[in-house]
């Protein structure tokens, strides 16, 4: 069955009263169970929604589950995945509990490189990652094929910086928590390099030039 490809704009509005964040290509939430034993009931129920197959992933933890929704063949969220994100709400309601983005996050390691072809394959084998699907290009990002580690991106430099770390982490957040997250790590030492591309991504770093970037879905449409 066809379901249409929605804009970050669209996506981010559509699941946002639902409890679930836009981040990074997938809506995202949390359900807090307070017990190992109920977080599984909730995750075998919500595994059972119909159609969730090929869109739903779920982490168990011991006080909690939380989800995340994409349409796999497309690597990007549709109307389908919007249907299940308020059918896994009420799956949630059902316990008594409900959906809530907390926080939520994705996790992506950034390298900058003069020959990204050239260093690619070693980044490819020493972390035993794999191809996104359908990106399997000689510049294209990599990804654990577990869904557990953070996808790897690479970025093309055009001459060497040797004042400049090469690798940073960038940290993607839902839209309404990043100045929150911003706040909590200029107060912790950090520095603000750069805003220039906000509210797509703000460039920090900790007391030494260590970077990362806190990024959103929004300033990308």
């Amino acid at each position: 069955m066809e379901h249409t490809k929605l804009s970050r704009t669209d996506a981010s509005a559509a699941v946002t009263g639902l409890g679930w964040r836009y981040v990074l290509g997938e809506f995202r939430t949390e359900v807090q169970t307070g017990s190992l034993p109920l977080a599984a009931d909730v995750a075998g129920r919500a595994a059972a929604v119909p159609g969730a197959e090929g869109h739903l992933r779920m982490d168990v933890r011991a006080d909690r589950v939380v989800f995340a929704l994409q349409t796999a063949e497309l690597g990007w969220v549709t109307t389908r995945d919007v249907e299940l994100a308020r059918e896994i709400s009420a799956v949630a309601q059902e316990f008594r509990l409900t959906t809530r983005p907390g926080r939520v996050q994705v996790l992506e390691i950034g390298i900058d490189a003069l020959d990204i072809p050239r260093i690619r394959p070693f980044w490819k084998a020493v972390l035993g990652y794999a191809d996104e699907p359908g990106r399997d290009g000689p510049s294209d990002a990599l990804i654990d094929p577990l869904g557990q580690g953070p996808a790897v991106w690479f970025q093309q430099m055009d001459e060497p910086r040797p004042q400049r770390n090469r690798i940073h982490v960038d940290v993607s957040v839902p839209h309404d928590e990043a100045h929150q997250r911003i706040e909590a790590a200029l107060a912790a030492g950090g520095r603000l390099l750069s805003d220039a591309e906000a509210p797509a991504f703000w460039v920090l770093a900790d007391p030494e030039g260590n970077e990362a970037c806190i990024t959103t879905w929004q300033g990308r449409d």
